[in-house]
């Protein structure tokens, strides 16, 4: 794995670009604060559906009074117009009152890091590494792998300090095991064993909000290390990250939810 790592180390100086609107765009590393959002409209964002690319015919995708409103209508994602590298992305949403009707947790994600066309991933979804924000799963990072115009896989990938719980799955430790990502998810510190994704359950440790309340979600993005923070709580970190840069997507995934206070910040050093 010493040579995945030193190639993905290689691409992260180099390959940082993302297609915006058919011009490759370098990745910046904020040095003030931006608000990808403006609060009023959908400015500096641009948005895909899944059968209908980037237009919004419905209007899943909408902005007021400083929140921005995803119906959950479909499945896509709103993304930042251009990628970013080096920051520390704070948020807080919101479920609204729609879900699919699955009886299955809401769900949600942050895509970090995103590149390639849009919805390289199944005609949805863009590669990048995965924020959870699924109920009972938040921090969960999970690793989406696309292709790039030539159908080639963009090798996405993520190391994890990990121990196993005791329904056989990894869970992040600062003190376990390295584990390299092998197709299957990094479950946050604290992911109950046994959980039942029902809809609007806990887990018993969770440290996101109950429904109805906000919940701030913090991801820390320093070269190739993630740190995931919920209300404050430090619950998922990866490293050797590839990509390391991109856009940044906030997912629709067939349930309402609302975002507001979306910034990224300069990235503190250690």
């Amino acid at each position: 794995m010493k040579n995945v790592s030193r190639l993905a180390a290689v691409l992260s100086l180099s390959v940082f670009s993302a297609v915006a609107n058919g011009e490759e765009t370098e990745a910046v590393a904020p040095r003030e604060v931006v608000r990808p959002c403006n609060g009023k409209d959908l400015s500096g964002l641009t948005t895909w559906l899944k059968g209908s690319g980037r237009k919004d015919p419905d209007g899943v995708f909408s902005v007021k009074d400083g929140v921005l409103h995803i119906s959950g209508q479909g499945a896509g994602y709103l993304a930042t117009d251009r990628p970013y590298k080096d920051y520390h992305l704070s948020v807080e949403y919101n479920w609204g009152e729609k879900h699919d009707g699955s009886g299955n947790v809401r769900n949600s994600g942050i895509l970090l890091h995103a590149l390639g066309e849009g919805g390289n991933v199944g005609g949805v979804w863009m590669t990048s590494i995965e924020c959870q924000l699924a109920q009972g799963c938040e921090g969960d990072l999970i690793v989406i792998r696309g292709k790039d115009k030539e159908g080639k896989t963009i090798p996405a990938t993520i190391t994890c300090d990990t121990t196993v719980g005791s329904d056989g799955r990894t869970r992040w430790d600062p003190q376990g095991k390295k584990t390299v990502y092998s197709g299957k998810q990094f479950w946050w510190s604290k992911h109950e064993p046994g959980f039942k994704e029902k809809l609007d359950t806990r887990g018993r440790d969770d440290a996101a909000s109950p429904v109805g309340e906000w919940t701030k979600v913090e991801c820390i993005c320093r070269g190739d290390r993630i740190t995931i923070k919920i209300n404050g709580q430090a619950v998922n970190e990866c490293y050797d990250v590839f990509p390391a840069a991109g856009k940044i997507l906030l997912q629709n995934e067939g349930n309402e939810i609302m975002f507001r206070n979306w910034e990224l910040r300069p990235v503190e050093s250690k």
